[in-house]
């Protein structure tokens, strides 16, 4: 058995032992495939461990910059308390209306916003609205913004906020400053911020899987 089928036989048996059958997030996971959209969803492994860190936290204000088809969306929803929300963008229509469809199937629309529009023009509009600060950040959408993402995450923040920001290992491409895929540099520029910046503390994990190699920056706001 080669290596990458060991990571994908693993990660089945991970969601096998430890994720119950879930219906509708298989349903949502159907029609994203149905509806074309880039198979770049969190496995249920990783949805689940983001569903943790935030029930961890106790966040009760999410923000989700990247949607995709929602489905990391209804997995942090879903550790929301009843009058919580989950605040989430993203950039293509036709993708934030199969997300519309998918977070109505999880009956999560009373707790969640799907913001459509350029990122970044959406953050500062929630600048302009004065928006409250958010206990818990997902960074998932286009990395050669990640940097100009973490600058607005700090700003949305409070003191204790968790910020993840996912794929940022690239098979390893991370450490090869030669690389000039956008990608792999606005990843490279997003570690230098964050090793530069004293509002907050972070660290990576790699990690292996059905994905293949990758993995996560976890950080939280100081005081």
């Amino acid at each position: 058995m080669n290596q990458t089928n060991t990571w994908v036989k693993v990660d089945q048996y991970i969601t096998e032992r430890l994720i119950p059958h879930d219906s509708v997030l298989e349903k949502v996971l159907s029609a994203n495939q149905q509806a074309g959209l880039p198979p770049y969803d969190v496995t249920p492994s990783q949805g689940k461990l983001l569903n943790l860190l935030a029930q961890m936290k106790g966040a009760k204000r999410i923000l989700e910059i990247g949607t995709l088809g929602g489905f990391s969306t209804i997995w942090l929803a879903r550790a929301l308390p009843s009058d919580g929300q989950l605040v989430t963008l993203e950039l293509n229509p036709v993708h934030a209306q199969v997300a519309q469809a998918n977070i109505s199937l999880a009956q999560l629309s009373g707790i969640v916003e799907l913001r459509v529009g350029e990122a970044l023009d959406q953050l500062a509009q929630m600048e302009r609205e004065g928006v409250e600060p958010f206990d818990f950040i997902f960074i998932d959408a286009d990395k050669p913004n990640n940097p100009n993402y973490l600058k607005w995450a700090l700003h949305l923040s409070h003191p204790g906020t968790v910020i993840i920001g996912d794929n940022v290992i690239r098979e390893g491409e991370v450490i090869n400053e030669n690389n000039q895929d956008p990608r792999v540099k606005g990843v490279r520029t997003f570690y230098d911020l964050l090793s530069e910046e004293p509002k907050i503390t972070a660290t990576a994990i790699q990690t292996v899987g059905s994905k293949g190699y990758d993995g996560f920056v976890l950080g939280i706001v100081n005081s």
